[in-house]
């Protein structure tokens, strides 16, 4: 399968350098795998911040993740915590220093060029990649992780109380205004 446009081909090309480019302003003592857990679970919500989850999002075994996780627990930027919902299992957390390093995230700086380069028209460039996206996560058989308020099974404002005015159908659990930007592994898109 190839590209239909030369363009096309050469936004792929231009994504790819992006990437390999962001890491090159990495000074924190961490990899890039463990920038990418790291991201992950900064963005990820209380029933998608686990280590089966962390695999899937980043498409990678859960070997590979382990390692990444005992080097992040090592070096003290996550910490397994029992799961409220489930004792069997556990749930990873930032620890204060990981959200400390999160500020200094390369892809801030990468965000900033973005915003250079687009002007107005990030919001645009970025619901291109987010379409482009989901077609990647389609052809491979993966889970969509977006937003929870992109859900079919969220219920904005159905509870009374501010600190969790949502809800979510699917598990049956209230959410905050921030579970409702958090990204989530059951994420079902809503009809368009």
């Amino acid at each position: 399968m190839s590209p239909r446009s030369p363009a096309a081909l050469e936004a792929a090309h231009l994504i790819d350098r992006l990437e390999r480019l962001a890491r090159l302003g990495e000074d924190e003592p961490l990899n890039a795998a463990q920038w990418e857990a790291l991201r992950y679970l900064a963005r990820a919500n209380r029933f998608s911040r686990t280590p089966a989850l962390l695999a899937d999002y980043l498409g990678s075994t859960r070997g590979t993740v382990s390692r990444t996780l005992a080097a992040l627990e090592a070096k003290g930027y996550v910490e397994r915590v029992p799961s409220a919902r489930d004792g069997r299992s556990v749930e990873l957390a930032l620890t204060k220093l990981a959200e400390e390093a999160m500020k200094r995230d390369p892809l801030l700086a990468l965000a900033e060029d973005i915003e250079r380069a687009t002007g107005d028209g990030a919001a645009a460039l970025a619901d291109a990649l987010r379409r482009t996206l989901r077609h990647a996560i389609a052809r491979n058989g993966g889970r969509a992780f977006e937003a929870c308020f992109s859900c079919r099974h969220f219920r904005a404002g159905v509870h009374a109380s501010p600190r969790a005015p949502h809800h979510c159908a699917l598990l049956d659990e209230p959410l905050s205004d921030a579970d409702g930007t958090a990204i989530c592994a059951e994420n079902e898109p809503a009809a368009a």
